[in-house]
């Protein structure tokens, strides 16, 4: 029995009795491949991708997940969400992800989970996500008893990337992507029109041949963040004049390049170090 058979036949066992499941999708790699395992085992017609639209969700994330949903043969259903009306989301605390997943598993409750006939609704929390320690949403998802089917088979994020390959997923090697909310340090105020900015600053870097990266909003700087590999050239002409040009047009008034590279919560990890 191949990898993907044994996780495919594992994930039957848990899925076992239900009629149809809800997929939280965001179109990454972890939702492409909990959604994929749903299709195959309960079939196309039996699984829900749902989508949650917000000013924190980037345009291009948002035609990127129908993209792959489409591949799986899974319509995707979209659901608005409005944790901007939330204080604790909108002060950018160290648990704003709770309350934006938060709002999001209550709008799948309240919305679709009894009109589209769901016997259950699960995310894409991994094992590796589950040791994390900076993951305030995978409360939110225990309060409103989401399933994790990948973090309880024991998969890890090499695992969820090696079953993407085998199913032919385009989202196999697809960087991880955080809501345009991660982009505003903690404690200042997450606001649509901050929001919009990165989204069109991170836009435009994408359109100069830049994959993975970060645009993190310091008032008038934006910092850039770029894998170790790509610094060079960032910085480089004729490059180098085009990627402050993509900032400056978003908003911003300066453009400064991190030499440390992309950095995965890195406003969340020393916050919660701290608290230790």
């Amino acid at each position: 029995m191949s990898f993907a058979e044994d996780v495919q036949a594992r994930f039957a066992a848990q899925v076992s009795g239900m009629k149809r499941l809800g997929v939280a999708f965001s179109g990454g790699v972890d939702s492409s491949v909990l959604l994929a395992l749903a299709a195959r085992v309960l079939g196309p017609s039996r699984a829900v991708a749902i989508l949650g639209v917000s000013p924190s969700l980037a345009a291009d994330e948002r035609a990127a997940a129908h993209r792959v949903a489409a591949t799986i043969g899974v319509p995707v259903v979209e659901v608005e969400t409005h944790e901007m009306e939330r204080p604790g989301y909108r002060a950018n605390g160290p648990d704003r992800c709770f309350h934006c997943k938060d709002e999001l598993f209550t709008v799948i409750d309240t919305a679709v989970v009894a009109g589209h006939g769901l016997d259950a609704v699960a995310y894409g929390e991994n094992a590796d996500d589950a040791r994390r320690p900076d993951r305030p949403g995978s409360r939110a998802a225990a309060e409103h008893r989401v399933l994790t089917p990948l973090a309880d088979l024991g998969l890890t994020k090499a695992d969820v990337r090696r079953l993407a390959h085998e199913f032919g997923l385009p989202s196999a090697d697809k960087p991880a992507a955080p809501c345009l909310a991660s982009r505003i340090p903690h404690f200042t105020e997450v606001d649509p029109a901050k929001l919009a900015q990165i989204d069109r600053a991170e836009a435009a870097l994408r359109a100069l041949g830049f994959g993975d990266l970060r645009v993190r909003h310091h008032g008038p700087v934006a910092r850039i963040e770029l894998p170790v590999e790509d610094l060079v050239r960032a910085v480089t002409d004729p490059l180098r004049t085009r990627v402050r040009a993509a900032v400056v047009e978003a908003g911003f008034r300066y453009a400064a390049v991190d030499v440390a590279g992309v950095q995965s919560g890195s406003f969340t990890l020393p916050l919660v170090a701290a608290r230790a």
